[in-house]
């Protein structure tokens, strides 16, 4: 049983390997790590791929804390920004009518930690793909966990026989772009994107 680290809208990468398996261990005891799926996403603008982040609150400067006690930081509106790049970006999608207001609501609601809005985003997803993957908090600290990084390609949809294209609204623009957010996915292929991971 393979473990993955948490990610916020993690990469189509991330559901493809959940899509797999039965079960997966989420890596609950690790230290936070900046610059990482932990908190951005990447998006299909109409400009080309677009980052997305938010902002954690530390304690004494140091962001060397255990995952699960990392607080997302609201003193900024991230959120409604958030919000407001990826209506842009997938307003025009087949899909993101259905899927909008419920998402949105997750975020509206300000989970306190990190790991909460993590998992209820990923959650989400699995729901709407139709994913019914357990996921297991490790209690201890896996140095193996699968971190899909958003500096570093990878290989995976290739290595699980998926590496294919699907429809993107701004394809016609820019080509195609892997390795985006499951978002782009879902917004754009609907029920098709459980078909699409297998």
């Amino acid at each position: 049983m393979p473990t993955l680290t948490i990610a916020w809208f993690p990469p189509v990468e991330y559901f493809a390997i959940l899509a797999k398996y039965s079960s997966v261990y989420v890596e609950a005891c690790e230290n936070y790590q900046k610059q990482s799926y932990r908190n951005r996403c990447r998006i299909y603008a109409a400009d080309g791929v677009q980052m997305l982040n938010f902002p954690v609150r530390h304690r004494d400067g140091s962001f060397s804390l255990p995952i699960r006690e990392i607080e997302v930081d609201y003193s900024t509106p991230w959120v409604e920004k958030a919000e407001r790049c990826i209506e842009t970006a997938y307003r025009s999608s087949a899909y993101f009518e259905y899927y909008r207001d419920e998402l949105f609501a997750i975020l509206d609601e300000h989970p306190r930690t990190l790991w909460e809005l993590d998992l209820r985003i990923i959650r989400f997803f699995m729901q709407k793909i139709g994913l019914r993957t357990e996921l297991v908090p490790t209690t201890e600290f896996a140095p193996d966990a699968l971190d899909i990084h958003p500096k570093r390609p990878n290989g995976i949809l290739r290595e699980l026989g998926v590496d294919r294209p699907y429809y993107q609204v701004f394809s016609e623009r820019h080509g195609f772009i892997p390795g985006l957010s499951v978002m782009d996915l879902l917004f754009n292929e609907g029920p098709a994107s459980l078909e699409y991971l297998l």
